[in-house]
């Protein structure tokens, strides 16, 4: 039976999902959660999960509502969970406080949730309702659902481009492609992924830092920085390299090295099948770290080579307005297509001016 949703709901829904928003950077690797606890249209309590470790969004907003909550209405953005972590369940708290109804936007489909947070709370007579704006809960948190449902993160690859298609000019200079509005912008989806992705090329071309630049007071959980290096070719004095930031190197299992310009990163070794490292593994790798979003910034081998394995889930495409000319390099190191039939689609998501740029968010299909 699908569930009735009154218009004081989608509102209370709507204000829990901004409330998760606010833990976009920090909560990392739990999901993205909010709270509203209301009588009616009278909001009682609020919260949100700031980060891993720290009490859980129906947690603040119970002791903000105290004794208003019984009998109150809970609006959580994902379901509540059943099981002891690192904190004790928030179906058992809301059952503690006598809330009398819980809705819920998605459900948790994590091994030791998936339903039993709602069952829970049925259990205890507590009437519960799901699936109210359930997309949007789910797009707040679609790194999380990846790694929990097929295994791997979500993997977001960045590209600056030309209006020809071009991301850097025959010598491989490439800065500034965009404006200031753009860089600033791509800092954000940096700060909201739990790692960067590069290849050796990328670092040897370029020396980038990969680390995440905010405005001061703007708190965030560092990314890791993850570097493929088949041949451990990153060179000492790297930026990737200064111990600033978390960074796992990722490299062949016939590559050695005999000085100490690793020393401040993690190494492990992979199996290489043919002349490049199994990108599935890699991810498979990361997922098992609790690696939910996964930012790529790197060469059109390594994103073509993503792209072109189906492991890409979507673009995050800057267009500036310049020309780079036939001999720039290409956006993308993509097989040759035998007919137009086999050409790769793309859905638009999204579109926005970012100063004089245009970035689109693209997904394959």
């Amino acid at each position: 039976m699908t569930a009735t949703f009154s218009a004081t709901d989608h509102l209370h829904m709507a204000h829990a999902l901004r409330l998760a928003e606010r833990g976009l950077y920090t909560t990392q690797p739990n999901p993205r959660v909010g709270c509203v606890i209301a009588h009616g249209d009278a909001v009682v309590g609020t919260g949100f999960h700031r980060r891993a470790g720290e009490p859980h969004a129906e947690v603040f907003a119970l002791r903000e509502a105290g004794e208003r909550a019984r009998g109150a209405t809970a609006y959580v953005t994902l379901e509540p969970c059943a099981h002891h972590g690192r904190t004790p369940p928030c179906a058992d708290a809301l059952i503690a406080a006598s809330v009398g109804r819980v809705v819920v936007a998605a459900e948790d489909t994590f091994p030791q949730v998936d339903g039993r947070g709602i069952g829970k709370l049925r259990d205890a007579g507590i009437t519960v309702a799901s699936g109210l704006m359930r997309e949007a809960a789910r797009a707040l948190n679609v790194g999380f659902f990846s790694r929990i449902e097929r295994g791997r993160p979500f993997v977001r690859l960045k590209l600056a481009m030309s209006l020809d298609g071009r991301t850097a000019l025959a010598s491989g200079e490439s800065k500034w492609i965009t404006g200031e509005a753009a860089r600033a912008d791509v800092q954000r989806w940096r700060a909201r992924s739990s790692a960067i992705l590069t290849g050796s090329g990328t670092v040897l071309a370029d020396n980038p830092h990969l680390t995440v630049r905010l405005p001061d007071g703007e708190e965030f959980a560092p990314p890791l920085r993850v570097v493929l290096d088949r041949q451990l070719r990153t060179p000492a004095g790297s930026r990737v390299l200064d111990g600033s930031a978390p960074t796992l190197l990722l490299h062949g299992a016939a590559a050695t090295c005999s000085d100490d310009r690793f020393e401040r990163v993690e190494r492990v070794a992979l199996p290489t099948p043919g002349d490049a490292l199994d990108l599935r593994t890699v991810l498979a790798l990361l997922g098992g770290r609790g690696c939910n979003e996964v930012h790529v910034e790197a060469g059109p081998t390594l994103g073509g080579a993503l792209f072109s394995a189906g492991l890409v889930d979507e673009l995050l495409l800057y267009v500036a307005p310049l020309l780079l000319g036939d001999r720039a390099r290409a956006l993308l190191q993509l097989p040759p297509l035998a007919d137009m039939a086999a050409r790769w689609r793309l859905q638009v998501i999204d579109q926005r001016m970012l100063g004089a740029d245009i970035r689109l968010r693209l997904r394959p299909g």
